[in-house]
């Protein structure tokens, strides 16, 4: 009635007649759902991390990636932009430290419910800061950078002709990772990927790419990247919007990957983030 957000559904759980397992609803699918088909007690802990990590950084991280963006990654990077900074540092250093345990892949390792209301019990008198990254998540979106390379403004444009003459002109970023394997068949499967990429032949390219990471030991940013966008070509945009997170995880600075994204988001009709995302690249 007051106009204040609430969520819920995320963990409204039961357990079931072998008295083992539980139903719920939940925000999104833990790793132990993923092996077994059954959700756990913790799996609600879980779901409360993603929720958690979504409302402290404006955008939606899938759990998949959380904890990689997280390690090493500044505060205040990571911090919803919306909020300009006006909240404590320390009380969000707790809150990100608080999401990472909740979204441990493994059950035992997450917190328990003492855990988080002690840890979050402190925090209440925040209350105006929570009600502004709720906010923020629906702010429209702010004015476009004045500086943003050609790659960024194909992006912003949706100018994909240009976005693809632009990945082909810049190579890779990481040819370390991808040529000093010395193995014949990795190279082979590379040469023929990019020809596909370059031909726009994007549902061969995708197939190459896909191969690829499955044999390279170190992962490459622009092989993701080049998948990405061939995913965006082939009408798949949440998985271009995967693989383009995947870029920035190999490569957290590389704003190549920041503007993928935004051009996956762009198309997944979620303008507000596309625009932040633009900004962060």
């Amino acid at each position: 009635q007051e106009g204040d957000p609430r969520l819920s559904s995320f963990g409204l759980m039961k357990n079931s007649r072998d008295g083992k397992s539980y139903s719920t609803n939940l925000a999104y699918t833990p790793p132990e759902f993923l092996r077994t088909g059954r959700v756990i007690a913790e799996s609600v802990i879980y779901s409360y991390g993603t929720v958690l990590l979504d409302l402290l950084s404006g955008k939606h991280i899938p759990p998949s990636h959380a904890l990689d963006l997280i390690r090493g990654k500044n505060i205040l990077l990571l911090m919803d932009s919306s909020l300009e900074g006006q909240y404590a540092n320390e009380d969000a250093s707790k809150l990100v430290d608080l999401a990472s345990k909740c979204l441990q892949f493994e059950a035992r390792d997450r917190p328990n419910i003492k855990y988080l209301l002690s840890s979050v019990g402190p925090l209440q008198k925040q209350k105006e800061v929570a009600s502004h990254v709720l906010m923020g998540i629906t702010k429209t979106a702010s004015v476009l950078p004045t500086i943003l390379s050609p790659l960024g403004k194909a992006c912003a444009g949706m100018d994909l002709t240009a976005v693809h003459d632009i990945l082909l002109k810049t190579g890779y970023k990481d040819d370390e990772g991808a040529e000093n394997e010395q193995v014949q068949e990795m190279l082979n499967t590379k040469k023929f990927g990019d020809i596909a990429f370059r031909d726009k032949d994007f549902k061969t390219a995708i197939d190459y790419y896909s191969k690829l990471v499955g044999m390279m030991s170190v992962p490459s940013a622009t092989v993701f990247a080049r998948r990405s966008f061939s995913y965006l070509m082939n009408g798949q945009s949440e998985l271009a919007l995967r693989d383009a997170m995947q870029a920035q995880v190999c490569m957290p600075e590389w704003p190549t990957a920041f503007y993928l994204q935004a051009l996956a988001l762009s198309k997944l009709g979620m303008e507000t983030d596309a625009q932040d995302m633009l900004n962060d690249g």
